[in-house]
């Protein structure tokens, strides 16, 4: 079995993917196990002694699983990437919570051309598709890579924009297509056709495994891999609550530029872009705005959608570290309500690593829910 991953042991490689996908495991608790024990191998050993210790009996993955899924990505053309491969994205890895494995499908010569998100409304007005498709073909003759996920409207103009300028080899910036279900799964399937296109002249990334339907849950997964692969976002037309302005908020997270389109304040298409530019974000009316804040980004938004925090601290995943002499017992001071682990460390009056130690024993018993901003509860 050959999954190509250099410097990479195919016994390793099967264990991350069988870590990824045993139950309770996401992307903080994937990095906490490679670091504490060095390896994907043994951090699966450990898991059911960490699991009995949070209060449960656990099982990994099953290994037949794994080889069908495996077997299923070859089938589909794709193949993996890990988070610690040279071609894992810079900006997608400073993000947080940035995805351990994806699996991909194209060119991937298109993970290190500069990026720039173009998403919002599905049900999107003739005008705002013609102006997505004129962006995304302007910005990828200038050799960026469109990002979008694929969905109806403006991110199907957006792909096709890009596409129009012709292979990303012959100097176009291309376009890169985000799915919120399996690599082998087009969704919508009135977009199977483009779907097939991106994979054949742009990239496909998929965290999710093959054969996967795309439910309501795994598209805000989708939405942080869009804002966190960009360097900036712009948000073409989209109501007050959609997918596209928590797109933008990811992005505006992550310290990336936030850009919006106005509209007309009597359709409500556009009160989404309205309120973004009202709360920062930069109005923007032509590909060139676009291009004057994106092109050679360092990290710096000059947005002020919402504030910028420090640069997110790219885990190290491989590097062991040693185990704390006791796990905190914090089960008392965790409730249905999120808190910051912040908290818990100074009510606890116990070491960072203890606590940090009893949450990932809970996470793989079941017992614990993560939310956004680093807060935890107790899983419903």
């Amino acid at each position: 079995m050959n999954l190509a991953i250099p410097a990479l042991s195919q016994d390793e490689a099967f264990a991350r993917i069988r870590l990824l996908r045993s139950p309770n495991i996401g992307p903080v608790s994937y990095a906490q196990l490679l670091r504490r024990f060095g390896d994907a191998i043994a951090a699966l050993e450990a898991l059911p002694d960490l699991a009995a210790r949070g209060g449960a009996p656990y099982k990994a993955a099953p290994v037949d699983r794994i080889e069908r899924e495996i077997a299923a990505v070859r089938r589909a053309g794709a193949r993996y990437l890990f988070h610690d491969s040279p071609e894992y994205p810079a900006l997608l890895r400073a993000s947080q919570n940035a995805p351990p494995i994806v699996t991909l499908k194209g060119n991937t010569a298109l993970l290190a051309r500069n990026a720039v998100s173009v998403v919002g409304a599905r049900n999107a007005s003739a005008g705002a598709v013609k102006l997505a498709r004129d962006f995304a073909a302007e910005l990828a003759a200038h050799g960026l890579a469109v990002v979008s996920g694929l969905a109806r409207g403006i991110d199907a103009a957006a792909h096709r924009g890009a596409l129009a300028t012709g292979a990303a080899d012959n100097g176009g910036g291309g376009t890169i297509g985000v799915i919120a279900s399996g690599i082998d799964i087009a969704y919508p399937p009135e977009n199977a056709a483009l779907h097939d296109e991106v994979a054949a002249n742009g990239l496909l990334i998929a965290e999710q495994p093959p054969g996967t339907e795309p439910l309501a849950r795994h598209f805000p997964h989708r939405n942080r891999i869009i804002a966190g692969l960009s360097a900036g976002t712009v948000v073409v037309e989209a109501a007050p609550r959609s997918g596209s302005l928590i797109t933008a908020r990811l992005a505006g997270e992550a310290g990336r530029e936030v850009m919006a389109v106005p509209g007309s304040p009597l359709d409500s298409r556009s009160q989404g872009c309205n309120q973004l530019i009202r709360d920062g974000a930069v109005l923007v009316q032509s590909a060139e705005d676009i291009l004057e804040l994106v092109t050679g980004f360092d990290g710096i938004a000059r947005s002020s959608f919402r504030e910028a925090g420090s640069a997110f601290d790219v885990p190290d995943f491989v590097a062991p570290e040693p185990l704390p002499d006791h796990s905190a017992d914090i089960s008392a001071l965790l409730g249905a309500a999120p808190v910051a682990v912040d908290e818990l460390i100074r009510q606890s009056g116990e070491p960072a690593a203890a606590v940090q130690f009893a949450l990932l024993e809970l996470e793989i018993a079941g017992r614990l829910q993560r939310h956004a901003g680093g807060r935890v509860s107790l899983a419903t």
